[in-house]
């Protein structure tokens, strides 16, 4: 009964106050649904960690040590289960590394890994050279809570409590020791997520006295030059410290006089783990404030003064947790059973951990050309899945968090400026492009912008910024693109995908060239947005990968997600990719009811394990017949039947899917998160709607999942959906009406709902 009034006190203030005031009254209401430990075993993305809202520090256990490469260097496909760090089933923590991704198909990061320990000093992670037992502690989930800026766990091993926090740029560490002579706190430098014999390039650690700690660590892999920066301040003196090489030394020049080892303030190598040593009495807390920057030592200094000056660990965590209310609160639901709140907020969740703050308290960071830059009139932004997250994730920050989409826009424009190729980001973070995926989707998220009236950057650098980048010719066969019209299958991989993907991102710029009324850009990109056509081969009723003489290549199977001229992905799947033009795509492959068959054969038919063996990203786990939710390329074709007549099976599939593909539980996704796309994905389906086409301001109606919900959009505005005769069986929708009109072919507009109303549902089962 307490519960529901306060949820009616939430939605009256919700409705009526336009401040920020309300996050007090809603403190607790919000975060309390959020299970951290949502993922899923196979992809491993799970981040159960201390970290703030998009916030710089992802502060999270490490239960794994994998090598990406076997003895024989092969690839160790164990690695890929780890691409956070963390894994749910695992029953070892080897300790607490200050960055990490969540839910990305390929990972890097796990940056200054913290290992409380007592007993003799041990410091390899696994196992000794000896065959003893390494540093790790074993674990039990029994002993383990996380929630939204907060995780604790007991270390078995050593019987010690481990709180951490964090702010936007530091970690907070409270560690509750037994009475011991023998405590240590253990720095790895060497443990990185992903690593590889090569993969640290220099760490450096500076002792600047008997509890502050300074130093960085350099590494090369998908990013091929990250450099991290901390300052850790200790609340007490350590009594001694010291560490080890674990890299062979070649030369040391006249360093060889001292002993480096013990007691000597300056650590450099390139493979090093370092320790400091404390005395402890039972029970006593000994805490360590983390500090990162990409700037420097100095700058991480200034951040740690800046967010954490004082020694209060519930403090920090309160903050914390206001700031998660805050964000979590943009959206309030009544959903049609309880769990659903706890998927629905997990979702949230997931949508505010990526792309993260990547500059120091006083706006400088370190830029692609990696000298340091000044933000100036925005926040410096870093971690671009763009391939997966321009799809729903962007647009549903444009709704969410739009000053920070703005922000997030701005430091892609600012990539670009620093880029020697003169391109947006298409995978970037921590200062690198790592070149991950096809397409040039920061295309997608300007237009998307500018579309839904979001942000005050410059439309016309923005617009330059995307033709520079359509215009590389030694980009992923963009040159051939330029030539032929489409990507020649004997010239570049993957040139389906490519040739669909360039297409839409050209159709993006037409629109932003259009809101900028310059009509010759607009008209070169439409043109070039019409390239899929060269793709479709009608004598079979695909996509095809076609080579430079202008014939299909004939070796083909349109099931087959290997080698077929897709990327992740099959021609069942990622051949109906035209979100820009789904009428012509439509009347292109034979028609409304040819279409919807096929999409019916999509949903039902089965596909064979060999089709599907060979990509990582496509599991079981995601896969509904031939259609796979559990990668990106195929999220908008549930949608899709509302262009054939037959809203009512998009409706029928889109709750089936929120149904099946997401849930409360350890085992909550169906795929990798990748960055937020999959949960802003179940976001917006639950709620009603779905953003097609982003670049467009029109959403595709669905079927809500959701009994009520509250949309705090731009400016304080309060969107209300309703529901009328809803249930969980109740999954058709008979009518959509907003403030009383009823909604004309099943398709919602942006510039309706920004200003707030009541989106009206009728369902029927």
């Amino acid at each position: 009964m307490l519960k529901h009034l306060k949820l009616a006190l939430l939605f009256c203030l919700l409705a009526s106050c336009n401040s920020d005031k309300y996050y007090s009254v809603a403190s607790n209401l919000y975060t309390e649904y959020v299970n951290p430990f949502i993922g899923t075993a196979k992809m491993g993305h799970v981040f159960p960690g201390a970290t703030a809202p998009f916030g710089m520090v992802q502060l999270s256990p490490q239960t794994n040590f994998e090598l990406m490469f076997e003895a024989d260097g092969s690839y160790n496909t164990a690695t890929y289960e780890y691409c956070a760090g963390y894994q749910y089933r695992d029953t070892t923590i080897l300790g607490f590394a200050h960055t990490n991704f969540s839910g990305t198909g390929h990972s890097d990061l796990g940056d200054l890994l913290i290992m409380p320990t007592t007993g003799p000093l041990v410091l390899d992670p696994l196992e000794t050279e000896t065959g003893d037992k390494g540093y790790y502690s074993v674990f039990s989930h029994e002993n383990e809570k996380a929630s939204p800026g907060y995780y604790n766990v007991f270390l078995e091993s050593y019987g010690i409590d481990v709180n951490l926090t964090a702010s936007d740029r530091v970690g907070f560490h409270k560690y509750t020791f037994p009475e011991t002579e023998d405590a240590h706190i253990i720095l790895d430098l060497v443990y990185n997520v992903y690593h590889h014999d090569n993969k640290n390039v220099w760490t450096f650690i500076r002792v600047e006295n008997d509890s502050l700690v300074t130093g960085y660590r350099q590494t090369k892999g998908w990013a091929r030059t990250k450099k991290v920066y901390f300052a850790m301040e200790f609340s007490k003196p350590f009594k001694s410290y010291g560490h080890k090489k674990y890299d062979e030394l070649l030369y040391n020049g006249f360093y060889r006089r001292f002993d480096e080892y013990e007691n000597f303030p300056e650590m450099a190598g390139k493979d090093i783990r370092a320790y400091f040593n404390f005395d402890t009495e039972e029970g006593e807390e000994l805490m360590v404030k983390f500090a990162l920057s990409n700037t420097g030592t100095k700058g991480a200094l200034k951040n740690l003064e800046a967010e954490i000056p004082h020694w209060d660990f519930n403090r920090v965590r309160a903050e914390t947790v206001t700031k998660w209310n805050k964000a979590l609160s943009r959206i309030d639901i009544e959903p049609l059973k309880e769990s659903d709140k706890t998927t629905f907020y997990t979702a949230m969740y997931h949508t505010c951990l990526a792309p993260v703050i990547y500059e120091d308290v006083d706006g400088q960071y370190l830029g692609l050309d990696q000298n340091i830059h000044q933000s100036e009139g925005f926040t410096n932004y870093t971690i671009f899945s763009l391939w997966d997250t321009y799809r729903a994730q962007h647009p549903l920050l444009n709704i969410t968090q739009p000053e920070r989409n703005n922000d997030m826009i701005k430091s892609m424009l600012a990539h670009q400026e620093q880029s020697v190729h003169g391109m947006l980001p298409i995978w970037s973070h921590y200062a690198n492009e790592n070149w991950c995926m096809i397409g040039y989707h920061a295309t997608s998220v300007i237009a998307d912008a500018i579309a839904k009236g979001v942000g005050d950057f410059d439309h016309e650098k923005a617009l330059q910024a995307c033709v520079e980048t359509a215009t590389v010719p030694y980009f992923e066969g963009l040159g051939p693109y330029m030539e032929y019209g489409y990507v020649p299958d004997d010239l570049s991989h993957s040139s389906v995908s490519k040739t669909l993907e360039y297409a839409y991102n050209d159709w993006c710029i037409a629109r932003i060239a259009e809101s900028l009324g310059m009509t010759s850009v607009q008209e070169e990109y439409d043109g070039r947005g019409k390239s899929y056509k060269a793709v479709y081969d009608s004598s079979i009723g695909f996509m095809r990968p076609k080579l430079s003489d202008g014939q299909f290549r004939e070796d083909y199977d349109p099931m087959d997600t290997h080698g077929q001229g897709f990327i992740e992905g099959n021609a069942w799947n990622y051949g109906l990719y035209v979100p820009q033009d789904v009428e012509d795509m439509i009347q292109m492959m034979g028609g409304k009811d040819l279409m919807s068959k096929k999409l019916d054969s999509l949903f039902t038919m089965e596909i064979e394990d060999k089709y599907i063996e060979k990509h990582e990203d496509i599991t079981r786990d995601g896969i509904i017949g031939n259609y796979v939710h559990g990668n990106e390329p195929g999220h908008h074709i549930p949608y899709l039947y509302n262009w054939t007549g037959h809203p009512e099976k998009t409706q029928e599939r889109v709750r089936m899917i929120v149904e099946t593909m997401y849930g409360p539980g350890v085992e909550g996704l169906c795929g990798n998160d990748d960055a937020g796309q999959m949960s802003a994905w179940y976001i917006f389906s639950s709620l009603g709607f779905y953003p097609v086409c982003p670049g467009s301001s029109e959403y595709a109606i669905g079927s809500p999942a959701v009994r009520k919900a509250y949309i705090k959009m731009k400016d304080g505005a309060i969107l209300s959906v309703r529901t009328e005769n809803q249930s969980e069986n109740a999954v058709y929708v008979d009518q959509v009406l907003l403030n009383g009109k009823v909604i004309e072919n099943w398709t919602l507009r942006h510039e309706d709902i920004a200003k707030g109303g009541e989106l009206t549902f009728v369902m029927k089962e």
